[in-house]
Protein backbone atom coordinates (compact mmCIF):
# COMPACT_ATOMS: atom_id res chain seq x y z
CA UNK A 1 0.00 0.00 0.00
CA UNK A 2 0.87 3.68 -0.91
CA UNK A 3 1.78 5.84 2.14
CA UNK A 4 -0.11 8.94 1.77
CA UNK A 5 1.17 12.22 3.45
CA UNK A 6 -0.78 15.24 3.62
CA UNK A 7 -0.31 18.66 3.07
CA UNK A 8 -1.29 21.62 2.45
CA UNK A 9 -0.21 24.26 -0.85
CA UNK A 10 -1.93 25.66 -2.58
CA UNK A 11 -14.26 17.21 -6.36
CA UNK A 12 -14.34 15.96 -9.02
CA UNK A 13 -17.56 16.33 -11.22
CA UNK A 14 -20.78 14.34 -10.92
CA UNK A 15 -20.78 11.58 -14.08
CA UNK A 16 -22.98 12.84 -16.59
CA UNK A 17 -25.13 9.21 -15.77
CA UNK A 18 -26.23 10.77 -12.37
CA UNK A 19 -28.33 13.21 -13.73
CA UNK A 20 -29.84 10.95 -16.67
CA UNK A 21 -31.03 8.73 -13.48
CA UNK A 22 -33.36 11.30 -12.25
CA UNK A 23 -35.48 11.28 -15.66
CA UNK A 24 -34.86 8.18 -17.10
CA UNK A 25 -35.22 4.50 -16.93
CA UNK A 26 -32.27 2.84 -14.72
CA UNK A 27 -31.36 0.70 -17.86
CA UNK A 28 -30.53 3.46 -19.63
CA UNK A 29 -28.39 4.61 -17.12
CA UNK A 30 -26.22 1.65 -16.90
CA UNK A 31 -26.23 1.71 -20.73
CA UNK A 32 -24.87 5.12 -20.30
CA UNK A 33 -22.21 4.24 -17.57
CA UNK A 34 -20.47 2.04 -19.94
CA UNK A 35 -20.77 3.97 -22.68
CA UNK A 36 -18.77 6.54 -20.44
CA UNK A 37 -16.05 4.12 -19.56
CA UNK A 38 -15.55 2.93 -23.22
CA UNK A 39 -15.34 6.60 -24.22
CA UNK A 40 -12.29 6.46 -21.98
CA UNK A 41 -10.39 3.23 -23.14
CA UNK A 42 -11.18 4.77 -26.44
CA UNK A 43 -9.48 8.40 -25.67
CA UNK A 44 -6.67 6.75 -23.85
CA UNK A 45 -6.00 4.59 -27.41
CA UNK A 46 -5.88 7.92 -29.03
CA UNK A 47 -3.05 8.69 -26.57
CA UNK A 48 -1.35 5.78 -27.31
CA UNK A 49 -1.33 6.22 -31.00
CA UNK A 50 -0.18 9.82 -30.61
CA UNK A 51 2.44 8.44 -28.50
CA UNK A 52 3.47 6.29 -30.92
CA UNK A 53 3.19 8.56 -34.07
CA UNK A 54 5.59 11.12 -32.32
CA UNK A 55 7.78 8.31 -31.44
CA UNK A 56 8.18 7.19 -34.68
CA UNK A 57 7.90 10.24 -36.88
CA UNK A 58 9.14 13.30 -34.84
CA UNK A 59 12.40 15.30 -36.24
CA UNK A 60 14.27 14.27 -33.70
CA UNK A 61 14.33 10.87 -31.79
CA UNK A 62 12.63 11.54 -28.35
CA UNK A 63 12.71 10.84 -24.67
CA UNK A 64 10.39 8.68 -24.15
CA UNK A 65 10.62 9.66 -20.09
CA UNK A 66 10.18 13.01 -21.05
CA UNK A 67 7.43 12.61 -23.23
CA UNK A 68 5.12 10.42 -20.28
CA UNK A 69 6.42 12.84 -17.76
CA UNK A 70 5.14 15.70 -19.84
CA UNK A 71 1.60 14.28 -20.81
CA UNK A 72 1.65 13.33 -17.10
CA UNK A 73 1.77 17.02 -16.01
CA UNK A 74 -0.07 18.57 -19.02
CA UNK A 75 -2.86 15.90 -17.22
CA UNK A 76 -2.42 17.68 -13.90
CA UNK A 77 -1.85 21.41 -14.80
CA UNK A 78 -5.21 20.77 -16.15
CA UNK A 79 -6.76 20.20 -13.06
CA UNK A 80 -5.82 23.24 -10.62
CA UNK A 81 -3.06 25.29 -10.27
CA UNK A 82 -1.84 23.03 -7.12
CA UNK A 83 -1.67 19.33 -8.40
CA UNK A 84 1.37 18.26 -10.34
CA UNK A 85 3.93 15.56 -11.13
CA UNK A 86 6.82 15.52 -8.74
CA UNK A 87 9.89 13.35 -10.29
CA UNK A 88 12.31 11.24 -8.06
CA UNK A 89 14.49 14.41 -7.20
CA UNK A 90 11.87 16.86 -6.71
CA UNK A 91 10.35 14.62 -4.31
CA UNK A 92 12.84 14.56 -2.54
CA UNK A 93 13.81 17.88 -2.22
CA UNK A 94 10.30 18.49 -0.89
CA UNK A 95 10.87 15.68 1.71
CA UNK A 96 14.04 17.75 2.37
CA UNK A 97 11.92 20.86 2.56
CA UNK A 98 8.99 19.95 4.62
CA UNK A 99 12.08 18.56 7.33
CA UNK A 100 13.62 22.75 6.89
CA UNK A 101 16.14 22.34 5.93
CA UNK A 102 17.23 22.34 1.76
CA UNK A 103 19.55 23.94 -0.45
CA UNK A 104 18.60 26.66 -2.83
CA UNK A 105 17.61 30.72 -2.67
CA UNK A 106 14.63 30.51 -0.43
CA UNK A 107 11.70 31.66 -2.21
CA UNK A 108 8.22 30.43 -2.46
CA UNK A 109 6.68 30.26 -6.41
CA UNK A 110 4.18 29.79 -8.22
CA UNK A 111 3.27 29.05 -11.65
CA UNK A 112 1.13 32.35 -13.49
CA UNK A 113 0.45 32.76 -17.40
CA UNK A 114 3.58 30.65 -17.93
CA UNK A 115 5.83 32.77 -15.74
CA UNK A 116 7.18 31.75 -12.41
CA UNK A 117 5.27 34.58 -9.60
CA UNK A 118 6.85 34.89 -6.17
CA UNK A 119 4.39 34.17 -3.34
CA UNK A 120 7.11 35.53 -0.68
CA UNK A 121 10.70 35.36 0.06
CA UNK A 122 11.59 33.51 2.85
CA UNK A 123 12.82 35.10 5.98
CA UNK A 124 16.66 35.46 5.99
CA UNK A 125 17.35 33.59 3.00
CA UNK A 126 19.98 34.74 -0.34
CA UNK A 127 16.53 35.95 -2.37
CA UNK A 128 15.20 37.96 0.73
CA UNK A 129 18.57 39.44 1.35
CA UNK A 130 19.15 39.96 -2.66
CA UNK A 131 15.62 42.16 -2.49
CA UNK A 132 13.45 39.49 -4.25
CA UNK A 133 9.70 41.15 -3.47
CA UNK A 134 6.23 39.13 -3.17
CA UNK A 135 4.79 39.41 -6.67
CA UNK A 136 8.24 39.29 -8.86
CA UNK A 137 7.93 37.62 -12.03
CA UNK A 138 10.69 35.60 -12.46
CA UNK A 139 11.22 35.84 -16.50
CA UNK A 140 14.68 34.43 -17.20
CA UNK A 141 16.87 32.61 -14.84
CA UNK A 142 20.87 32.40 -16.43
CA UNK A 143 19.59 33.94 -19.46
CA UNK A 144 17.29 31.20 -20.12
CA UNK A 145 13.86 32.16 -20.61
CA UNK A 146 11.41 30.98 -17.72
CA UNK A 147 8.48 31.03 -20.31
CA UNK A 148 7.64 26.59 -21.45
CA UNK A 149 9.32 25.00 -18.28
CA UNK A 150 7.16 23.19 -15.74
CA UNK A 151 6.68 24.79 -12.48
CA UNK A 152 9.24 21.98 -10.65
CA UNK A 153 11.87 22.28 -14.05
CA UNK A 154 12.22 25.81 -13.07
CA UNK A 155 12.19 25.52 -9.24
CA UNK A 156 15.11 22.75 -9.82
CA UNK A 157 17.21 24.62 -12.05
CA UNK A 158 16.94 27.62 -9.31
CA UNK A 159 18.29 24.88 -6.86
CA UNK A 160 21.69 23.80 -6.75
CA UNK A 161 24.84 23.55 -4.95
CA UNK A 162 25.92 25.76 -2.17
CA UNK A 163 28.03 28.90 -3.35
CA UNK A 164 27.00 28.68 -6.36
CA UNK A 165 25.18 31.72 -7.87
CA UNK A 166 22.11 32.34 -10.32
CA UNK A 167 20.96 35.37 -12.06
CA UNK A 168 17.81 36.08 -11.81
CA UNK A 169 15.67 38.52 -14.23
CA UNK A 170 12.46 39.76 -12.94
CA UNK A 171 9.94 41.96 -13.99
CA UNK A 172 8.38 44.22 -10.90
CA UNK A 173 4.82 46.33 -10.95
CA UNK A 174 6.17 49.68 -11.53
CA UNK A 175 10.00 49.27 -12.26
CA UNK A 176 10.53 50.77 -15.62
CA UNK A 177 12.75 47.47 -16.46
CA UNK A 178 13.82 44.46 -15.79
CA UNK A 179 15.92 43.82 -12.56
CA UNK A 180 18.69 41.56 -13.20
CA UNK A 181 19.18 39.91 -9.64
CA UNK A 182 22.78 37.75 -8.70
CA UNK A 183 22.14 35.61 -5.97
CA UNK A 184 24.23 32.97 -4.47
CA UNK A 185 22.79 29.71 -3.21
CA UNK A 186 23.05 28.63 -0.02
CA UNK A 187 21.97 25.99 2.96
CA UNK A 188 18.49 27.37 3.21
CA UNK A 189 17.68 26.10 7.12
CA UNK A 190 14.31 28.34 7.84
CA UNK A 191 13.19 29.05 10.95
CA UNK A 192 9.68 28.27 10.76
CA UNK A 193 9.29 30.50 14.68
CA UNK A 194 10.56 33.63 15.64
CA UNK A 195 10.14 35.16 18.75
CA UNK A 196 10.82 38.20 20.87
CA UNK A 197 9.62 40.50 23.39
CA UNK A 198 8.10 43.77 23.30
CA UNK A 199 7.96 46.09 25.35
CA UNK A 200 8.44 43.85 28.69
CA UNK A 201 4.86 42.71 28.19
CA UNK A 202 3.67 41.33 25.02
CA UNK A 203 5.24 38.17 23.34
CA UNK A 204 5.50 38.60 20.10
CA UNK A 205 5.53 34.86 17.59
CA UNK A 206 6.68 35.19 13.73
CA UNK A 207 5.37 31.90 12.36
CA UNK A 208 6.99 32.30 8.61
CA UNK A 209 5.79 28.58 7.36
CA UNK A 210 4.44 25.40 8.40
CA UNK A 211 7.02 22.30 8.47
CA UNK A 212 8.23 19.91 10.97
CA UNK A 213 9.67 21.98 12.88
CA UNK A 214 6.78 24.61 13.66
CA UNK A 215 5.16 23.17 16.64
CA UNK A 216 8.06 22.39 18.28
CA UNK A 217 8.95 25.80 17.50
CA UNK A 218 5.93 27.27 18.89
CA UNK A 219 6.08 25.82 22.32
CA UNK A 220 9.82 27.12 22.55
CA UNK A 221 8.33 30.52 21.67
CA UNK A 222 5.47 30.03 24.57
CA UNK A 223 8.25 28.71 27.24
CA UNK A 224 10.66 31.11 26.27
CA UNK A 225 7.95 34.21 26.26
CA UNK A 226 6.27 33.08 29.78
CA UNK A 227 10.20 32.73 31.47
CA UNK A 228 11.10 36.73 30.70
CA UNK A 229 7.51 37.81 31.86
CA UNK A 230 5.88 37.00 34.83
CA UNK A 231 2.43 35.84 34.44
CA UNK A 232 0.50 39.10 35.73
CA UNK A 233 2.74 41.67 33.90
CA UNK A 234 1.95 39.41 30.44
CA UNK A 235 -0.70 41.38 28.58
CA UNK A 236 -1.43 38.39 25.73
CA UNK A 237 0.32 37.28 22.16
CA UNK A 238 0.77 38.44 18.92
CA UNK A 239 0.83 35.65 16.39
CA UNK A 240 1.95 37.42 13.14
CA UNK A 241 1.50 34.54 9.93
CA UNK A 242 1.54 37.90 7.25
CA UNK A 243 3.35 36.20 3.98
CA UNK A 244 3.17 32.74 5.27
CA UNK A 245 2.63 30.84 2.61
CA UNK A 246 1.73 27.47 4.54
CA UNK A 247 2.65 24.25 4.77
CA UNK A 248 1.76 20.87 6.77
CA UNK A 249 -1.37 20.14 7.07
CA UNK A 250 -0.62 18.49 10.37
CA UNK A 251 1.01 21.26 11.70
CA UNK A 252 -1.75 23.50 11.33
CA UNK A 253 -3.77 21.38 13.49
CA UNK A 254 -1.30 20.99 16.34
CA UNK A 255 -0.16 25.34 16.39
CA UNK A 256 -4.06 25.60 16.13
CA UNK A 257 -4.38 23.10 19.07
CA UNK A 258 -1.97 24.78 21.16
CA UNK A 259 -4.38 27.48 21.92
CA UNK A 260 -7.59 25.65 22.00
CA UNK A 261 -9.20 23.48 24.88
CA UNK A 262 -11.57 21.97 23.18
CA UNK A 263 -13.35 21.67 19.82
CA UNK A 264 -13.28 21.22 15.82
CA UNK A 265 -10.14 22.46 14.69
CA UNK A 266 -10.62 21.89 10.56
CA UNK A 267 -12.58 19.19 8.26
CA UNK A 268 -11.80 18.27 5.24
CA UNK A 269 -13.91 17.10 2.80
CA UNK A 270 -12.88 15.25 -0.50
CA UNK A 271 -15.30 14.10 -3.53
CA UNK A 272 -16.83 10.79 -0.74
CA UNK A 273 -18.39 11.96 2.09
CA UNK A 274 -17.08 8.87 3.62
CA UNK A 275 -13.87 10.80 3.05
CA UNK A 276 -14.36 13.44 5.72
CA UNK A 277 -12.35 14.10 8.22
CA UNK A 278 -12.88 16.24 11.16
CA UNK A 279 -9.78 16.91 13.94
CA UNK A 280 -10.44 18.02 16.99
CA UNK A 281 -8.35 20.21 19.73
CA UNK A 282 -7.20 18.52 23.08
CA UNK A 283 -7.28 19.88 26.52
CA UNK A 284 -4.46 22.29 27.17
CA UNK A 285 -3.87 25.97 26.51
CA UNK A 286 -0.03 26.57 26.19
CA UNK A 287 -0.74 30.36 26.56
CA UNK A 288 -3.09 29.84 29.61
CA UNK A 289 -6.16 31.49 28.04
CA UNK A 290 -4.29 34.92 27.99
CA UNK A 291 -5.39 36.85 24.93
CA UNK A 292 -3.85 36.30 21.12
CA UNK A 293 -3.99 38.79 18.09
CA UNK A 294 -3.65 37.12 14.25
CA UNK A 295 -2.09 39.25 11.71
CA UNK A 296 -2.96 38.09 8.52
CA UNK A 297 -2.71 39.26 4.91
CA UNK A 298 -2.82 39.11 1.38
CA UNK A 299 0.27 36.71 1.60
CA UNK A 300 -1.10 34.55 4.40
CA UNK A 301 -2.40 30.96 2.58
CA UNK A 302 -3.64 27.27 3.35
CA UNK A 303 -2.14 26.24 7.13
CA UNK A 304 -1.98 29.89 8.10
CA UNK A 305 -5.57 30.00 6.92
CA UNK A 306 -6.48 27.07 8.99
CA UNK A 307 -4.63 28.03 12.21
CA UNK A 308 -6.28 31.79 11.94
CA UNK A 309 -9.42 30.38 10.60
CA UNK A 310 -10.14 28.00 13.79
CA UNK A 311 -8.70 30.76 16.32
CA UNK A 312 -11.58 32.80 14.83
CA UNK A 313 -14.49 30.49 14.95
CA UNK A 314 -13.92 29.37 18.34
CA UNK A 315 -13.73 33.22 18.84
CA UNK A 316 -10.26 32.70 20.89
CA UNK A 317 -8.71 35.89 18.69
CA UNK A 318 -8.89 38.69 16.96
CA UNK A 319 -7.65 38.74 13.30
CA UNK A 320 -5.81 42.07 11.94
CA UNK A 321 -4.32 42.78 8.67
CA UNK A 322 -6.04 41.92 5.07
CA UNK A 323 -8.02 39.35 3.52
CA UNK A 324 -6.01 36.40 3.20
CA UNK A 325 -4.86 34.38 -0.38
CA UNK A 326 -7.53 31.87 -0.08
CA UNK A 327 -6.22 28.65 -0.81
CA UNK A 328 -8.74 26.12 0.82
CA UNK A 329 -7.83 22.66 -0.50
CA UNK A 330 -5.45 19.91 0.54
CA UNK A 331 -3.05 18.36 -1.62
CA UNK A 332 -1.61 14.77 -1.25
CA UNK A 333 1.48 13.84 -1.83
CA UNK A 334 1.43 9.85 -3.13
CA UNK A 335 4.22 8.09 -3.76
CA UNK A 336 4.67 6.41 -7.17
CA UNK A 337 7.24 3.31 -6.06
CA UNK A 338 10.83 3.31 -5.89
CA UNK A 339 12.44 5.62 -8.69
CA UNK A 340 9.36 6.96 -9.90
CA UNK A 341 8.91 10.59 -7.53
CA UNK A 342 5.43 10.80 -6.15
CA UNK A 343 2.33 12.67 -7.38
CA UNK A 344 0.66 15.97 -5.91
CA UNK A 345 -3.04 15.82 -5.82
CA UNK A 346 -5.80 17.88 -4.58
CA UNK A 347 -7.72 15.58 -2.92
CA UNK A 348 -10.11 17.73 -0.42
CA UNK A 349 -10.94 21.17 0.50
CA UNK A 350 -11.34 22.21 4.23
CA UNK A 351 -13.70 23.97 6.23
CA UNK A 352 -13.12 25.93 9.19
CA UNK A 353 -14.54 24.75 12.33
CA UNK A 354 -18.22 26.81 11.71
CA UNK A 355 -18.25 24.96 8.53
CA UNK A 356 -17.18 27.85 5.96
CA UNK A 357 -14.55 27.10 3.14
CA UNK A 358 -12.10 29.76 2.44
CA UNK A 359 -11.60 28.68 -1.04
CA UNK A 360 -11.04 31.73 -3.60
CA UNK A 361 -12.21 33.67 -0.98
CA UNK A 362 -9.70 33.87 1.99
CA UNK A 363 -10.28 34.69 5.97
CA UNK A 364 -11.67 38.21 6.42
CA UNK A 365 -9.86 39.75 9.45
CA UNK A 366 -12.05 40.84 12.03
CA UNK A 367 -10.29 44.59 11.79
CA UNK A 368 -9.64 46.02 8.74
CA UNK A 369 -5.64 47.50 8.63
CA UNK A 370 -4.19 48.73 5.68
CA UNK A 371 -0.93 50.18 5.47
CA UNK A 372 0.46 53.10 4.54
CA UNK A 373 2.21 52.13 0.92
CA UNK A 374 5.77 54.11 -0.26
CA UNK A 375 5.11 55.56 -3.47
CA UNK A 376 7.69 53.35 -5.55
CA UNK A 377 5.44 50.26 -4.34
CA UNK A 378 1.91 51.66 -4.23
CA UNK A 379 2.06 49.48 -7.70
CA UNK A 380 2.91 45.72 -6.58
CA UNK A 381 2.04 45.65 -2.78
CA UNK A 382 -1.62 43.14 -3.43
CA UNK A 383 -1.31 39.35 -3.88
CA UNK A 384 -4.14 38.79 -6.16
CA UNK A 385 -4.76 35.43 -4.15
CA UNK A 386 -6.37 32.05 -5.32
CA UNK A 387 -8.94 33.27 -7.30
CA UNK A 388 -6.75 34.82 -9.83
CA UNK A 389 -4.75 31.46 -10.67
CA UNK A 390 -5.99 29.93 -14.05
CA UNK A 391 -7.73 26.68 -13.34
CA UNK A 392 -8.48 27.49 -9.51
CA UNK A 393 -11.20 25.12 -7.80
CA UNK A 394 -14.38 27.16 -7.16
CA UNK A 395 -15.51 28.53 -3.87
CA UNK A 396 -18.53 26.45 -2.91
CA UNK A 397 -20.51 29.62 -2.12
CA UNK A 398 -20.62 33.44 -2.00
CA UNK A 399 -18.38 35.96 -3.88
CA UNK A 400 -14.48 34.88 -5.24
CA UNK A 401 -12.64 37.78 -3.66
CA UNK A 402 -9.30 38.57 -5.92
CA UNK A 403 -6.55 39.35 -2.79
CA UNK A 404 -5.32 41.99 -0.73
CA UNK A 405 -2.30 43.96 0.46
CA UNK A 406 0.27 42.03 1.62
CA UNK A 407 3.03 44.73 2.17
CA UNK A 408 4.68 45.05 5.45
CA UNK A 409 6.37 47.65 6.32
CA UNK A 410 10.15 47.62 7.25
CA UNK A 411 10.41 49.61 10.27
CA UNK A 412 7.94 48.88 13.00
CA UNK A 413 6.90 52.17 14.22
CA UNK A 414 5.43 51.99 10.32
CA UNK A 415 3.53 48.98 11.00
CA UNK A 416 -0.70 49.46 11.53
CA UNK A 417 -1.26 45.80 12.24
CA UNK A 418 1.50 45.02 14.45
CA UNK A 419 0.94 48.46 16.37
CA UNK A 420 -2.56 48.34 16.96
CA UNK A 421 -2.42 44.54 18.00
CA UNK A 422 0.15 45.80 20.71
CA UNK A 423 -2.46 48.68 21.50
CA UNK A 424 -5.49 46.48 22.16
CA UNK A 425 -3.46 44.31 24.44
CA UNK A 426 -2.47 47.22 26.33
CA UNK A 427 -5.73 48.79 25.96
CA UNK A 428 -4.58 52.31 24.62
CA UNK A 429 -7.18 51.55 22.15
CA UNK A 430 -10.30 50.26 21.96
CA UNK A 431 -12.25 47.69 19.37
CA UNK A 432 -15.38 46.25 19.84
CA UNK A 433 -13.86 43.26 18.04
CA UNK A 434 -11.39 42.77 21.12
CA UNK A 435 -11.51 40.89 23.17
CA UNK A 436 -13.80 38.52 20.46
CA UNK A 437 -17.22 37.86 22.26
CA UNK A 438 -17.91 34.36 23.77
CA UNK A 439 -21.66 34.78 22.99
CA UNK A 440 -21.01 33.78 18.98
CA UNK A 441 -18.68 31.19 19.54
CA UNK A 442 -18.45 27.59 17.41
CA UNK A 443 -20.13 25.17 19.48
CA UNK A 444 -18.28 22.82 21.31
Amino acid sequence: MMRKTSLILLGAAAGVAATLLVVQPRTIYITTAKAAVADTYRQLNLFGDVFERVRADYVEKPDDSKLVETAINGMLAGLDPHSSYMDPKSFRDMQVQTRGEFGGLGIEVTMEDGLIKVVAPIDDTPAAKAGVMANDIITQLDGEQVQGLTLNQAVEKMRGLVNTKIKLTITRKGAEKPIELSITRDVIRVRAVRSRIEGEDIGYIRLSQFNEQTTDGLKKAISDITAKISDDKLKGYILDMRNNPGGLLDQAISVSDAFLQKGEIVSTRGRNAEETQRFNARPGDLTKNKPIIVLINGGSASASEIVAGALQDHKRTTVIGTRSFGKGSVQTIIPLGSGSGALRLTTARYYTPSGRSIQAKGITPDIEVLQDVPDELKSKTDTKGEASLRGHLKGDTGKEETGSQSYIPPEQKDDKALNLAMDLLRGTQQNAAFPPSAKVAVPN
